[in-house]
């Protein structure tokens, strides 16, 4: 399996990239967790990005593709055993070089699943987390309500939300998601491998779509 699953910020492709990893044994590709590694272990694109993350900007292209390209080269096996990307690529640009990448190392994309969720959507997600101050275990206002409300049901610490997850903010990332991302569907459509599942259901059932639009129900 060699998939990519694109959506607007909050839909829940983490959620399911981790699911279908673990289910189908392939690597779980995403830039966040491949920077986050990279500066733990202070490599010279780790450094790179941190100036930019610590900023709050956006790593540019050329650095999130050196990381990319140098997962690929030094993960054997990615033309055998397949792999999930998540949150690259998120333009258009990233997206003609990644497939430049992947021809070289003769691993075409199989599949791009486009989870599908109205702006409302979006926001009622983003804007209904919340996560412990002791523990960090994550809830959802409506998805995974705790016990009490505002308190953790593990350790009983206060819940919170994130300073970048109120409304005003997330739809401005949706813009930015409009602008930038979304212009990378229609390059996939061209290639006949774009398979849309609605992204607003719940994650089991987000997930049973997947695997039945893939024909691995």
């Amino acid at each position: 399996m060699r998939l990519l699953l694109v959506g607007a910020p909050g839909v829940g492709k983490g959620t399911q990239a981790k699911r279908l990893a673990a289910e189908f044994g392939v690597p779980h590709v995403s830039t966040g967790d491949m920077f986050r590694d990279a500066i733990r272990r202070d490599t010279p694109l780790g450094r790179q990005a941190r100036v930019y993350i610590d900023q709050g900007s956006l790593v540019p292209d050329d650095l999130t593709f050196g990381l990319i390209e140098e997962k690929f080269s030094t993960s054997a096996g990615a033309a055998d055993h397949g792999f999930i990307l998540d949150g690259f690529p998120r333009t258009l640009p990233q997206a003609k070089s990644l497939d430049v990448l992947l021809d070289k190392i003769k691993a075409p994309l199989e599949a791009v699943v486009v989870l599908d969720i109205s702006d409302d959507g979006v926001v009622e997600r983003i804007t209904g987390r919340r996560s412990c101050v002791g523990c960090g275990t994550p809830y959802h206002l409506r998805f995974r309500r705790p016990v009490q409300a505002g308190i953790c049901d593990i350790c009983q610490n206060p819940l919170v939300q994130r300073a970048d997850d109120t409304e005003d903010k997330v739809r401005r990332r949706l813009e930015k998601y409009r602008v930038e991302t979304q212009a990378i569907i229609p390059f996939y459509e061209a290639q006949g491998l774009v398979k849309r599942v609605d992204g607003s259901l719940a994650p089991d059932e987000v997930t049973r779509a997947i695997r039945a639009t893939l024909g691995m129900s």
